[in-house]
């Protein structure tokens, strides 16, 4: 009979010093060891790098549970060999979160797709290859005004686009404005038939574009909804500047607002959390086929502002959902994340 606590291993990203020196207490994971020993768990660092993979592999088999927060791109590095390993794991009986199969379910941008019938979504379409983007996105559709497009995996904004006419029409050319959401970005204005054919990596591996019109409240901020499973634990405000035109002439970049955290019982935002706690998130569930049991530890959506309804009041406006790496996360978060582990722990050893 196995009397010892359940070990847990923590993955995130390092170089080999990294996985040598690290301890529950010297990374910016440390509440959440702290909460994982609280509720009588032996939480362990694991740090990751496709060096060193196998050891990480055989680590993580002989461990009860794995929390992960790796981002899908990172400094050129990808989840290629992570995913196949963590389904190794979780295929040897080990519970992982987040399991990558549930992430390319909802941790992907196609997911604002998938849901745009759910109350969060809005007019989205979906370009699965090169041909059909250059079929479908024609100046006319931009007449309307500007679209973002989303290439399917990454952060930090890579391959998010902010697009628009930037003139008339001449000579069978047309011009575009183009914003990239990465920081330092600058508009380009350049032909939409060369900006197609610099969009089509984004299709390599099975990948997509996802197409939105843009919010004109963005600059009012975005709202962050940070989850345990299906329960609300905590929102994050800040004002963004990823898409905002920046001034021109010398001077700084434009530089995102600090993200002011609140808990889940914060006032201003309890229409959010209703609608997240009891629609929006099991009709996701019910749409991409996941069960409770397998939705992530801690996921977080983004929602900006959408236009007012009937009566004034705000409405929000999905713009995605963030699942590989939720990192910063609310004060009460860790606490919420380790009796969310125990709980699932508890309910498989049923």
């Amino acid at each position: 009979m196995k009397n010892s606590p359940l070990r847990i291993a923590i993955v995130w990203r390092g170089d080999r010093e990294a996985r040598r020196a690290a301890t529950p207490q010297n990374n910016r994971f440390h509440r959440i060891f702290e909460e994982l020993t609280a509720v009588g768990l032996a939480p362990e660092p694991a740090v990751f790098d496709e060096e060193f993979a196998d050891e990480v592999l055989e680590q993580l088999l002989a461990v009860d549970a794995v929390l992960v927060w790796v981002n899908p791109l990172d400094d050129g590095k990808t989840r290629k060999i992570l995913d196949p390993l963590l389904r190794q794991v979780a295929e040897a009986g080990r519970f992982v979160s987040a399991h990558p199969d549930v992430i390319l379910k909802m941790g992907v941008k196609e997911v604002l797709y998938e849901t745009r019938h759910i109350g969060w979504g809005v007019d989205t379409r979906l370009y699965r290859t090169a041909a059909e983007f250059r079929q479908a996105f024609v100046p006319t559709f931009l007449v309307a005004g500007p679209r973002v497009l989303k290439q399917n995996r990454g952060n930090g904004g890579q391959g998010i686009w902010k697009v628009e006419l930037a003139g008339t029409p001449a000579a069978g050319a047309t011009s575009i404005s183009v914003l990239e959401a990465k920081s330092g970005s600058v508009p380009e204005t350049i032909d939409l038939s060369a900006f197609i054919c610099r969009c089509e990596a984004y299709f390599t591996e099975g990948g997509c574009i996802v197409d939105q019109p843009f919010q004109s409240r963005l600059p009012e901020g975005m709202i962050r909804c940070y989850m345990s499973g299906c329960r609300v634990v905590g929102f994050g405000q800040q004002l963004v500047k990823a898409l905002v035109t920046p001034p021109s002439g010398p001077g700084d970049p434009l530089q995102p607002g600090p993200r002011i955290m609140h808990p889940a019982s914060a006032g201003p935002f309890q229409t959010l959390r209703a609608r997240m706690e009891k629609e929006w998130t099991p009709e996701m569930m019910s749409t991409l086929a996941i069960e409770a049991a397998s939705l992530p530890i801690i996921w977080d959506a983004d929602f900006l502002y959408g236009p007012p309804d009937d009566a004034g009041n705000d409405t929000y406006v999905l713009c995605e959902i963030n699942v590989s790496s939720v990192f910063a996360i609310p004060d009460e978060a860790p606490a919420e994340i380790a009796r969310a582990m125990a709980s699932r722990l508890r309910q498989s050893a049923v």
